[in-house]
């Protein structure tokens, strides 16, 4: 293992649901204070993954990068990039910085790709061989870890499909649960349409049978409680096959997440569309963050509370404004208007 570190609706219907909301004259909303003041120091941030089998990086970088811009994806997992190497790239005026590792020419590797928006929160990224590859970023108060993965094809040996899982399963082991997890790839496996036996991570909105590629998906969100996001949300077909090749069509791409987040994946769709790719289709998820907003209480500037002012309070205050006021007639205005500013802050202090 190598590491690096570096939408609105009528509200009128519902307003004897939530009593803390009243209206005004005017018509408007009035929420009290606390609520107020949690919406204005958490503020709900959108973010789109997605992951991408594109067969090759070479010749289509750019083109990716174009299509990851015009369909508002954030963060890309590109599996079988067939790159060599384990390095970092700009992606020249677009913005983006792509992450990736293979081992050798033009075969396997998989990468990340990351918008100029979150790029710079990158704190960490590991490659585990050519297969699987993690990204650690912080986003707000919010610590996201990100791998993108490329299983094994069908036909290989199962001692190669074992040490796939075994390596994914020592990468994911090492991310702390107090932090976000999203996995993109190409789990080469089909969970079937339906969730028996494993309702716990499978929504029950698949696509075709499942085979026992797939049941190793299966037992892998199981074991680590992550939620297949692509079985969560009921789609039409096309927004649910992630693989075609003539009359075959399969569902083989995968977003998981933390099953504790479900409330938080906004939607999951795959984006048939895009001819950059024949074969596989780019898969999207939208997930909503609350990036909590944090104030240097160290800058806040005091208030002087006049109001308080008054009786032997204001007795005292005139008496030491007389006493500690170091002005002098004939001085300059501005001068004079300084010095009585200053021991005005100091004597109410």
């Amino acid at each position: 293992m190598i590491s690096e570190q570096g939408s609105g609706r009528h509200l009128n219907g519902a307003l004897h649901l939530h009593p803390g909301v009243v209206k005004n004259e005017q018509g408007s909303l009035h929420f009290p204070r606390r609520v107020r003041r949690v919406r204005k120091l958490a503020e709900p941030t959108r973010i789109r993954i997605g992951s991408w089998n594109v067969g090759s990086l070479t010749g289509k970088l750019r083109e990716l990068v174009d299509v990851a811009i015009r369909r508002r994806v954030n963060i890309l997992c590109v599996q079988e990039t067939k790159w060599k190497g384990q390095k970092a790239k700009e992606v020249e005026d677009t913005g983006f910085k792509l992450w990736y590792t293979g081992a050798t020419p033009g075969r396997n590797g998989v990468g990340i790709l990351i918008d100029r928006s979150l790029k710079d929160g990158v704190v960490e990224v590991r490659r585990q061989g050519d297969r699987i590859i993690l990204i650690r970023l912080v986003v707000g108060d919010s610590v996201l870890n990100v791998i993108s993965a490329y299983a094994p094809q069908v036909g290989l040996s199962e001692s190669t499909k074992m040490q796939f899982w075994e390596d994914l399963d020592s990468m994911v082991s090492t991310v702390p649960t107090s932090e976000k997890l999203f996995i993109g790839g190409d789990l080469n496996g089909h969970v079937g349409a339906t969730n028996v036996g494993f309702e716990r991570v499978h929504g029950g909105f698949g696509y075709g049978s499942r085979s026992q590629e797939g049941e190793d998906v299966l037992n892998f969100a199981l074991a680590y409680d992550l939620l297949i996001a692509n079985t969560v949300f009921k789609k039409r077909e096309s927004h649910l096959v992630t693989f075609r090749s003539g009359q075959h069509s399969s569902q083989i791409d995968f977003i998981l997440t933390r099953r504790e987040d479900r409330r938080d994946c906004l939607d999951c769709k795959v984006i048939p569309g895009e001819c950059v790719v024949p074969q596989h289709k780019l898969v999207v998820a939208d997930f909503r963050l609350r990036v909590r907003i944090h104030r240097d209480k160290c800058t806040k500037i005091a208030r002087t509370k006049w109001w308080k002012l008054r009786g032997e309070a204001a007795q005292a205050f005139k008496e030491r404004m007389l006493g500690e006021g170091p002005w002098e007639e004939g001085e300059d205005a501005d001068d004079m208007w300084l010095k009585m500013a200053t021991c005005v802050r100091k004597v109410a202090s």
